[in-house]
């Protein structure tokens, strides 16, 4: 019989929050187990495999993260909401390294009609939502939306999870560098509404 209480909800929040501790790639399934206080074998009374826990801490991390982002830009708009958003993520990813490594590199799964939707498809699109909340604020093109939202998530994550490992070695200010970078962002999404574009891309082509 399973431990009593134990769910598959607490056994990922307590991979989730081991992850944290010790680093994703150091996490086994034999570590979970005593962190709930159960034989390894009795862990899989909750989760299928170390694959399947793996998603699971995934969809928990981009749940937590999409939270956090937009609880982080509620009352705010444009270049205000950017750079709130930024540092709500940035924050999430230093302090949850190991659950938001889970992320990293992980592939949805397709499913069938019928079928129950991928929960790491799920929780990846929710997440999305804010950073598109933050680009209502400034004036994208409906065409163009697709690729500002790749954007701010590449630049944001790509540098909160660098910074997470340790990547960043000059003796730059880390905090001087996101404001840059925020402010690097605002700007490009401000350069790409219709009143900054060049008069020459907007010019009817002539007649050959």
């Amino acid at each position: 019989m399973p431990r009593a209480g134990l769910t598959p909800a607490a056994v990922v929040a307590a991979g989730a929050d081991l992850a944290d501790e010790i680093g994703w790639s150091d996490l086994t399934l034999a570590q979970v187990a005593e962190r709930v206080g159960v034989r390894a074998p009795s862990l899989y009374k909750h989760v299928a495999s170390q694959g399947d826990l793996t998603r699971r801490i995934a969809a928990l991390a981009l749940a937590q993260a999409g939270a956090a982002v937009g609880a982080a830009i509620q009352g705010r708009s444009g270049t205000e909401a950017l750079g709130a958003a930024a540092r709500a993520l940035r924050g999430f990813v230093t302090s949850h390294p190991g659950r938001y490594g889970a992320t990293v590199g992980l592939r949805t799964v397709a499913v069938g009609p019928g079928d129950e939707p991928d929960p790491v498809a799920v929780a990846a699109a929710e997440a999305l939502e804010p950073l598109r909340a933050v680009l209502r604020g400034y004036d994208i093109a409906p065409e163009d939306e697709p690729h500002a939202l790749r954007a701010l998530r590449s630049v944001f994550h790509g540098f909160a999870t660098l910074e997470s490992a340790g990547g960043f070695q000059y003796s730059a200010d880390v905090d001087e560098s996101y404001e840059w970078l925020i402010a690097m962002v605002d700007r490009g999404l401000r350069g790409m509404s219709p009143e900054h574009a060049d008069p020459a891309d907007l010019a009817e082509p002539a007649d050959r």
